[in-house]
């Protein structure tokens, strides 16, 4: 992955090695959407670019990897400064972070809208989010809350080690990004108002039916995550051979099917959360081939 000319984001907040105690208590993400039907949500959300956030909403990445327990509310302390981080892990996240905010300028921009970037924090161990608190081990997520993604850069060599998501530290860059890429995608959802309309009506209906609007949902993201691949490919030319092939395997590698047969050695479909390796690596290869956030409609089809 060719990054080395991609524009670095100011809004990184670097919180690694600030230690201390943020509790244990998990993330939950209750989502759905109300009395209004799947046009109206595609409507408003897709082509309306409606905002909309509800302070409830906890929308996670990859947090199926360790993350439970309910969605709750703890005071946390103010932010550090932003800014360009100077190691190298750093400024990896900060040109990624930077890509994705200018592909998605212009998208909001070509279609009258206006795109306000989320802060990327990054931390060690664990920290405070307006979510609640955040550890390693839930894998990055995207706080509607406070419109920050966090990320223990730890969790890129899980990808690698744990998770064999991609081969090699050269490789794995791709797929790191595109790891980054969907939780900004979350946040694309929140800021096109989809994410409050889903949780609505999630909160309706029962576990199995609000599991299933859950991976719509993430399987959204995966789509917008390739979306941002695609207009970078057209901008930067930022893509070598083997990235695609990478990133693929990181989203196979992740998908509910095959992290519930490596946890118990079966798999419960009513139980997703994020979509099977198969269904991942299809959206994201959908967003991919067609660039556009019309293309990234999971919820075609669903009745709500």
């Amino acid at each position: 992955m060719r990054w080395d000319e991609l524009p670095q984001s100011e809004n990184v907040e670097d919180r690694r090695g600030e230690g201390g105690d943020y509790g244990g208590g998990g993330f939950g993400f209750p989502i759905g959407t109300g009395g209004m039907g799947i046009g109206t949500l595609v409507v408003l959300g897709l082509l309306g670019w409606v905002l909309g956030i509800d302070p409830r909403l906890l929308i996670g990445g990859a947090e199926i990897l360790g993350g439970g327990g309910h969605s709750y509310h703890t005071p946390y302390r103010a932010p550090t400064q932003t800014g360009k981080p100077t190691d190298r892990t750093g400024q990896f996240v900060s040109a990624v972070l930077g890509s994705t905010e200018a592909v998605w300028r212009d998208i909001f921009q070509q279609q009258g809208g206006s795109y306000r970037p989320p802060t990327l924090v990054m931390f060690s161990g664990a920290t405070r989010s307006a979510c609640g608190s955040a550890r390693a081990a839930m894998g990055p997520f995207y706080c509607p809350n406070d419109r920050r993604v966090y990320l223990d850069t730890s969790f890129f060599m899980d990808l690698q080690r744990r998770f064999r998501g991609c081969d090699n530290n050269k490789a794995c860059e791709f797929s790191q990004a595109y790891v980054i890429a969907h939780e900004v995608g979350h946040h694309v959802q929140n800021l096109l108002g989809i994410l409050p309309q889903v949780q609505q009506r999630q909160n309706a209906l029962g576990k199995v039916e609000a599991n299933r609007l859950q991976v719509q949902v993430e399987l959204q993201a995966d789509c917008l995550a390739g979306v941002w691949a695609n207009r970078s490919q057209q901008r930067w030319k930022l893509i070598e051979p083997g990235d695609v092939e990478s990133a693929l395997k990181t989203a196979a590698a992740i998908g509910d099917d095959r992290l519930q047969r490596q946890a118990q050695g079966y798999v419960v479909p009513d139980a997703f959360t994020h979509g099977s390796s198969e269904q991942r690596v299809r959206w994201f290869n959908t967003g991919l081939k067609g660039g556009t956030v019309a293309s990234c409609n999971t919820f075609r089809g669903a009745q709500l």
